[in-house]
């Protein structure tokens, strides 16, 4: 099949459009129109169910048995998980299955992804875990003999408070992602990178690791806080190995090897397994059944659960003066969280062909986070691996969650009690095998140093800082790092001088395109980077590089001839013409306020004798006569006059160039320090990318000399403007057998032209 077969083909004609025209023929709405007010966003934001939108057209023969499936696979491993991720967290297992039910039952309502499963995820529970350690050590519950401390910790008292504060911080977090949510901030995960969150996750698995090293030998090393705790928690661990419990290491050991061991075995057979064989479920009971009958806790000292209370707890309001001491965890713990929510959401809406509103994700996630702390859970979000299962399973809709959630409930209602001989180091043992797969990321080093060398700098620098820093410090040092880099880029961006493609209306980079040519006597210039505050200087350096203008210079050099026009005025129109014919001189132009009184621009000649003369100080100390006005006119004198312009006295001595033509389409907004180059540039002429034309607007760019009659559609509609006001007797055409769609959307500036623009 040949191109003329494979590629469609159209012809369009049209008139050259300015932006001021291309307002006139589309109509462009204004801000009221297109943005709703802050009342209507709130009312919008607050009254979306989206379980009253997918619920009444829910089908139980077509969806009812996969979900049930679905949620009693993810249910089932909810209950170990629960319990582990409690560990993480410090405080006790049973909080972690309320964790695995409460949440999940909240995003049945306002939820919008269908396969992910809400409950304790690891990071998150390392995180609540350095707050409830920070906030409640085991220092400050000493059990008082008399008035002496003594070394027995008060337990109860310890894990009582320590629910307190993972339940004030994860209801705080709550309330930072639904008020997030409810101004649609919902694009606030974005600023999370994947290699930043890849690299986070990855050194929060080594804080994981370090925090169960004391359940998995039986050691009691000093807990340490604040930046290198994790060092100096190592190597406490370490000084302490020789007095390692060897039953409890015994236990941890036989755990890990059947744990991998069936796991391997699980990934050799999943093609054949029609449901994931529950290993950790397995694994727990089994742990169980052997701790009571061999009496691990009384005859060896292993530490086990201890008392797992049956029943629900009734509802509490946090502690509100925890709230000032968790803030900036909360925060921490509401940005990851969210992350790894709207990653996974879109992930699996992406593959199953639907729609998740991150914005709702956001109040969804939030509301499971807020209502839950009132019951005493601590941190919530999505597991990839509980997900997968959902997925996997056939789960069809968030009627899988309730499902799962049910399992939970009949097990903190009727089971609870029978756990309560299973040693931590089991629990412990869990939570470094299923680590493994956050372990696998430092493959990412590798990956990164092929593909993107400033990528692997961001994902060294988060796995650096949130291993030394702990994890919220480290955190806010990742995306302060992550947005530098991201300044550092535009501050080096790609500056490029464009060519035409022959028969097309497509422009592109002269240098890195052979077929590309320059349109004569124009030069159409490009930078890859939003021009703002941090890079106009570099722009502006660029672009007298590019084109061979002093800009600088030709600013300073504008503000002077309008100090001395008006005075120059009557002499300049006597004597222009004579000095423009002059074969040899150097004329400069640039269209001036004042107009004649039909109304049309005058134009001011420049006289500059010497053509290898670069420097523009020596015209400002000519005598007045030197510098003339002219009034406009459509004589062929003047016409073949400008046909001789040159720009040397204001850089290189170029007689070719008569339109520099700034495409300024990379740019997505635009600041009032870029606002500033531009109206210094004077005779500049923009279009069409609505966000930059209205804040043209808003900065006050446009005056009588600079309009939107000087904006146009598309560089070709620039190029065809200056040339045919130019009168050039051949201009870039297409064929339109050959040409393809043109780029539409561009923000072009016309910064110098001979022609009355």
């Amino acid at each position: 099949m040949d191109s003329r077969q494979r590629f469609g083909k159209y012809r369009v004609e049209r008139e050259i459009l300015d932006e001021q025209r291309l307002e006139d023929v589309t109509q462009r709405k204004t801000y009221a129109d297109i943005h709703p007010s802050l009342t209507e966003r709130l009312k919008n934001s607050l009254s979306s169910f989206p379980v009253l939108y997918w619920l009444p057209k829910y089908s139980i023969w077509d969806y009812g048995m996969p979900d049930l499936v679905s949620g009693i696979s993810v249910g089932i491993m909810h209950l170990p998980q629960g319990m582990a991720y409690a560990l993480l967290a410090s405080v006790p297992p049973v909080f972690g299955l309320y964790t695995s039910l409460f949440p999940a039952l909240v995003y049945f309502f306002f939820g919008t992804s269908r396969h992910i499963s809400i409950g304790t995820f690891t990071i998150l529970s390392i995180m609540v875990g350095s707050v409830t350690e920070r906030l409640a050590p085991d220092e400050d519950f000493l059990k008082r003999n008399g008035t002496n401390f003594t070394a027995e910790v008060d337990i109860s008292a310890r894990d009582s408070y320590r629910v307190q504060v993972a339940a004030a911080a994860t209801v705080l977090g709550g309330v930072i992602q639904v008020l997030l949510g409810v101004v649609k901030f919902g694009f606030v995960g974005t600023y999370l990178s994947d290699p930043l969150v890849r690299a986070y996750t990855t050194a929060a698995a080594a804080h994981a690791v370090v925090a169960q090293l004391k359940h998995i030998f039986g050691v009691s090393p000093t807990r340490v806080f604040g930046p290198m705790s994790v060092v100096y928690t190592l190597v406490d661990v370490c000084s302490l190995l020789p007095q390692t419990h060897l039953p409890t290491l015994v236990v941890s050991s036989v755990t890990i090897v059947l744990l991998i061991a069936a796991k391997e075995l699980n990934s050799f057979f999943s093609a054949k397994l029609p449901v994931p064989i529950p290993v950790e479920l397995i694994t727990i009971v089994a742990g169980t059944l052997t701790s009571s009958y061999a009496h691990l806790n009384t005859n060896y000292t292993v530490s086990v659960v201890g008392e797992i209370p049956s029943g629900l707890s009734s509802p509490s309001v946090p502690d509100v003066s925890i709230f000032r001491k968790v803030i900036g965890d909360a925060f921490a713990l509401a940005i990851v969280g969210y992350a790894v929510s709207i990653s996974l959401g879109k992930t699996f809406a992406s593959k199953h062909g639907y729609k998740v509103d991150s914005n709702q994700e956001l109040v969804a996630l939030g509301l499971s986070n807020a209502v839950g702390g009132f019951f005493q859970c601590f941190s919530v979000c999505p597991s990839m691996s509980r997900s997968l299962i959902q997925e996997t399973t056939g789960g069809k809709t968030q009627m899988a969650g309730v499902a799962s959630a049910l399992i939970v409930l009949v097990t903190i209602l009727k089971l609870g009690p029978l756990f309560q001989e299973l040693p931590k180091a089991i629990l412990a043992s869990i939570v470094l095998v299923n680590l493994k797969g956050m372990f696998k990321q430092y493959s990412d080093i590798v990956t990164l140093w092929k593909s993107s060398k400033i990528d692997l700098v961001v994902w060294l620098v988060t796995w650096v800082s949130s291993l030394l820093l702990n994890l919220d410090m480290g955190l806010a040092a990742s995306i302060i790092f992550a947005v530098f880099t991201v300044i550092f880029r535009t501050q080096m961006p790609t500056y490029s001088v464009l060519g035409n493609v022959p028969g097309t209306e497509l422009y592109v980079d002269i240098e890195t395109h052979r077929e590309a040519k320059e349109i004569p006597g124009v030069t159409i210039f490009r930078s890859s980077a939003t021009m703002y505050f941090a890079n106009a200087e570099l722009y502006l350096d660029a672009l007298k590089e590019k084109s061979g203008l002093d800009i600088s210079k030709m600013i300073i050099y504008k503000k002077r001839q309008e100090a001395k026009m008006r005075r120059r005025e009557k002499r300049a129109e006597r004597r222009a013409k004579r000095q423009a014919r002059r074969e040899n001189g150097t004329v400069f132009v640039i269209p001036t306020t004042p107009r004649t009184p039909d109304g049309e621009s005058r134009w001011e000649y420049l006289k500059g004798g010497d053509p290898d003369c670069t420097s523009i100080d020596w015209m400002s100390e000519e005598q007045d006569g030197d510098t003339t006005t002219l009034g406009s006119s459509n004589e062929d004198t003047v016409s073949r006059d400008l046909e001789r312009v040159s720009l040397g006295s204001l850089g290189k001595w170029t007689w070719d160039i008569h339109s520099i033509i700034l495409d300024l389409s990379p740019s997505n907004f635009i600041d009032t320090v870029a606002i500033k180059t531009l109206k210094n540039l004077s005779n500049s002429n923009f279009l069409h990318l609505s966000t930059v034309v209205e804040q043209l607007d808003h900065g006050d760019f446009f005056s009588e000399t600079i309009t939107k009659h000087h904006l146009f559609a598309s560089v070709h509609d620039a190029v065809l403007f200056c040339l045919n006001n130019r009168g050039a007797t051949s201009f870039p055409r297409y064929d339109p057998t050959v040409v393809s769609a043109g780029r539409t959307g561009k923000v072009c500036l016309i910064f110098y032209s001979h022609t009355n623009v």
